[in-house]
């Protein structure tokens, strides 16, 4: 027997077969380099740990928000209540935890159904409860959502995003933005797109551009019409009135959501305004060009780069009236860069619009970077495009409670500044050992964690919040 592995095996008949079963109930330890000629051993017979504790920091802001219970109240259950041993809400809140903790595929749901922490959350004992849902269990659920309930979801996330304000806003600003979601195999309404240069779908994000809130978010195969975007401003716009008839409202977009019919019945609401993009062309470029020859002028006798703003009217042919346009025009080394903005705000100075307001809208790329980078939010490879749009929803569900957590429990901390997979890697990936004993649940984190300051500030806040809430 060797002495490094004191677990040896004899295979009748030397079966192959029976070897590899045999392997992989008793895995060989792995042998490290030697240590102050020790041998170092390396096994997965560590019993009940967990690599995910840091998720416990999600619990309670779910449970504050009511994220889960109501997206999963939304949902229609066909099941045979004898015959469930999972509830909806039950997988809708294992399968949120799990990407937010960066598992973002349904077979993942295969080993992290026996994970202590996991258990715990979905208020299972971590040793004695029974396992969580599997992957063949997940993929039925995401699966059986239909177009109604997907209306329902879409509208709870606003609900939530209104619930997430202590007061009415001020001011509302509307960022609207499409995304790359490469296809996977022959999907349903899958479309080739020439600008990506491949086969993909192009989610539309849509966020509160001075706090950063999620909206909502949609599926979709291509980018919108006019009459289809007109269709999503006015449903999101109706719900929010409903709680908000006063705030200030502005619609902020790339040059590819300058719909003429948008911008139309833009300027017939009240308190509704626009600032997007504008694409160049030969009478916008003409307007410009005493700009752009200002701007050569000054470059050339300072040597720096140099940047001027001009606003003008501007009416193309589909337009109904004509607009103010605002011109930006940069010249530096690297040459002549001009770009057009439209909007029906007359009062403001085209560099306050341009700099402060437009150009504002790139916090919303690090969010949609936050969604689909850190949270995955692309892996939309199911066929049927209602489940794509069930598992976007499922991401942007992980989205709000790590954004919960990061706006409102590490408020006034350098945490608060985070994105997604800091959080991820820095606090949600941390081992720990999972006790269930007679009368308690304990975790217990390694005496080094380096962001233990961390997790008993924030727990001792949610603990407080939560028995504030008992109370009232």
């Amino acid at each position: 027997m060797n002495a490094c592995n004191p677990k040896a095996y004899t295979i009748p008949g030397g079966d192959a077969m029976q070897a590899e079963l045999v392997t992989q109930r008793h895995p060989t330890p792995l042998l490290l380099a030697p240590i102050g000629g020790k041998t170092v051993e390396l096994d997965c017979d560590g019993g009940r740990l967990s690599s995910d504790a840091g998720l416990v920091l999600l619990h309670d802001p779910d449970e504050q928000l009511g994220l889960t219970r109501d997206l999963a109240a939304v949902l229609r259950d066909p099941r045979d209540p004898r015959r469930v041993d999972f509830t909806l809400h039950d997988l809708l809140k294992q399968r949120v935890l799990q990407i937010a903790a960066g598992y973002e595929d349904a077979n993942d749901a295969n080993t992290l159904r026996h994970a202590p922490i996991f258990k715990v959350l979905l208020d299972r004992l971590p040793e004695s409860g029974p396992p969580l849902a599997s992957q063949p269990t997940i993929s039925r659920f995401e699966n059986r959502v239909s177009r109604t309930a997907l209306s329902r979801l879409a509208r709870v996330f606003v609900e939530q995003f209104i619930a997430s304000y202590d007061r009415p806003p001020k001011l509302i600003v509307l960022d609207f933005d499409d995304t790359e979601a490469p296809a996977h195999g022959e999907q349903e309404h899958i479309r080739y797109d020439g600008y990506y240069g491949g086969y993909c779908f192009l989610p539309l994000h849509v966020y509160e551009g001075l706090s950063g809130r999620l909206m909502t978010t949609i599926f979709k195969a291509k980018r919108f019409s006019a009459a289809q975007m007109l269709g999503v401003l006015k449903r999101l716009l109706k719900c929010l009135r409903q709680a908000w008839p006063d705030p200030l409202l502005i619609v902020r977009g790339d040059s590819h959501f300058a719909y003429p019919e948008v911008r139309q019945w833009i300027e017939a609401q009240a308190n509704l305004h626009y600032v997007t993009g504008l694409t160049s062309n030969r009478v916008l470029q003409k307007l410009a060009h005493e700009v752009v020859e200002q701007a050569q002028r000054a470059y050339a006798r300072d040597g720096g780069k140099v940047t001027r703003f001009h606003s003008t009217r501007y009416q193309a042919g589909t337009w109904s009236q004509p607009r103010r346009v605002v011109i930006k025009v940069e010249v530096s080394a690297q040459g002549v860069n001009t770009r057009f903005v439209v909007t029906d705000l007359e009062q403001a100075r085209a560099k306050v619009l341009y700099r402060q307001l437009y150009c504002a809208r790139g916090q919303a790329e690090n969010e949609i970077k936050d969604h689909k980078r850190s949270l995955k939010s692309d892996r939309t490879s199911c066929h049927r495009f209602e489940a794509n749009q069930f598992r976007l929803f499922l991401h942007s569900a992980a989205y709000v409670l790590l954004d919960t957590l990061r706006r409102e429990v590490f408020k006034g901390t350098p945490w608060a500044c985070a994105t997604m997979e800091t959080l991820q890697l820095r606090l949600l990936k941390l081992g720990a050992r999972v006790q269930e004993c007679p009368d308690r649940i304990k975790i217990a984190l390694p005496s080094s964690c380096p962001v233990a300051p961390v997790l008993r500030r924030s727990l001792t806040l949610l603990a407080c919040v939560r028995l504030t809430s008992q109370a009232l």
